[in-house]
Parts: structure tokens; C-alpha cells; sequence
């Protein structure tokens, strides 16, 4: 794995940052991408290696080819995009914030992966981060655990089409991660020690877990087509 460039698509933060983080220390050569120049500057004072930042817009997809186009050749790429839009009760729920959605999630992991094919190592690795809603019955997630779906249903698909591309997702449980900084602290406290109790494992998941199951899925030759559920147990626990 020593000599393997990763790009990460939104590798400033979270999940991302720690997937960059674990594959610098196994010597690979990464690049992070976000839209967000700040936490793409943060990032970059946080991490040693062979990095490169570089901003790019996964919702411009006009721009996508062009950004690539700035990274060259590459061997894996790590699509860490998420949407907190389209949660809520089904019967309530904004069908506006359900498109949004799938505009953040569905259509940016879409439009990134068609984008950076031409500069993708032909038997390289393209691997996407979906969410347990995409597999468990969470009351209040029909909205977000659709556009979750939706990234999940691309991998058999892309895996078979774009062979021998190897193509893979992983889908996180509930993550520490700013995705929950909608919270206030002691609502969030709250809502994870909630999960910790229902979770088998007794504990939410840390950026770090799910970035071990992104860096199998790149390095064993032989995983493709797959979707790997990273969430402690969380869609057994009813």
C-alpha cells in the first residue's frame, strides 16, 4: 500500500479526516477535498505525510472534471460526503428537505465517481460511505435512509459495470462526528448515550472505527461489490 495515492472527497473533517489520517501513517500518498477552505487548512496542520489539500465543491458538478483534472492520476478514491437533510417522521417530513438530500448525498457521491473516472487507477478502488439507515428500521429516518440506499444500491451495480474497478461502501452507525453539531452539547450527550445503551458494543462509533473498514476495503485485492456495515450492532437492536 506504501505507494498509493487515496483522493478523499470530503477528507476535512469526521470520518474522512480520519480515514486521511490512518493512510498517511500506512504511507500513502493522500489528497482531501472539500469545499470548506478553513477546515481544509485545519486539516492539513493536523496531519503528516505525503498530503495535498484541495478545495472542491461535490454540489458543482460542472467543476467536478476540472478539479480531478487538478489531482492527475490516482489509485483509490474515498467519497465521505453526508446530508443530515430528509430526517424527521415520514408523515411530516419537508419533501424539500428529502430532495436536498439527495442532493447532497445521492447526486454528489454520483457525480464525484463519474468525474474522477478518467484519472481512477482502471483496477484501483472507489469506495462510497452510506449509513445505517440505509439497512435498519429507524423510525424517523425514511427520508435520510433512502438517499443512504440509494449510495448502497450503486455498489453491486458499479462493481459489475466498471470492473475491474473494485467498488465498495461502507455504512456507518451513529458516529461521533460534526455531522451531530446541530446538537447542543447536552442534547448530543443525551442522544449518544441513548444509542450507546441500545448499541450492542455499549458505545457509539469514533471516525476512527469506520476509517479501519475503509482501509480494508482498499487494501484487500480481493473485496469488491460489497457494503460493510460498521455500527456496533446498531440495526439489531429494535
Amino acid at each position: 500500500m506504501s505507494s498509493q495515492h487515496t483522493v478523499i472527497v470530503g477528507g476535512s473533517s469526521g470520518i474522512g479526516l480520519a480515514t486521511a489520517r490512518l493512510l498517511l501513517d500506512r504511507g500513502h500518498k493522500v489528497t482531501i477535498a472539500g469545499r470548506n477552505a478553513a477546515r481544509l487548512e485545519a486539516a492539513r496542520k493536523q496531519l503528516t505525510g505525503d498530503l495535498r489539500a484541495l478545495g472542491m465543491d461535490a454540489a458543482d458538478h460542472a467543476d467536478l472534471p476540472v478539479a480531478f483534472g487538478r489531482i492527475g492520476s490516482f489509485d483509490h478514491l474515498v467519497l465521505a460526503l453526508g446530508s443530515g437533510k430528509g430526517a424527521g417522521p415520514f408523515a411530516s417530513v419537508p419533501l424539500a428537505d428529502v430532495k436536498a438530500g439527495f442532493e447532497e448525498k445521492v447526486y454528489a457521491h454520483f457525480a464525484c465517481a463519474q468525474a474522477a473516472l478518467p484519472h481512477l487507477r482502471k483496477d484501483g478502488s472507489l469506495t462510497f460511505i452510506s449509513a445505517v439507515t440505509a439497512h435498519a428500521a429507524m423510525p424517523g429516518t425514511a427520508g435520510i435512509g433512502a438517499s443512504n440506499a440509494a449510495v448502497a444500491a450503486l455498489v453491486p451495480i458499479l462493481a459489475s459495470e466498471l470492473r475491474p474497478l473494485r467498488v465498495n461502501a461502507v455504512s456507518p452507525g451513529v458516529v461521533d462526528t460534526p455531522w451531530w453539531d446541530f446538537l447542543a452539547d447536552g442534547q448530543k450527550a443525551a442522544v449518544f448515550a441513548d444509542y450507546a445503551a441500545k448499541t450492542p458494543v455499549g458505545r457509539v462509533g469514533r471516525p476512527e472505527d469506520i476509517a479501519e473498514s475503509v482501509a480494508f476495503l482498499i487494501a484487500d485485492a480481493f473485496m469488491s461489490g460489497q457494503v460493510i456495515i460498521c455500527d456496533g450492532g446498531l440495526r439489531w437492536a429494535g
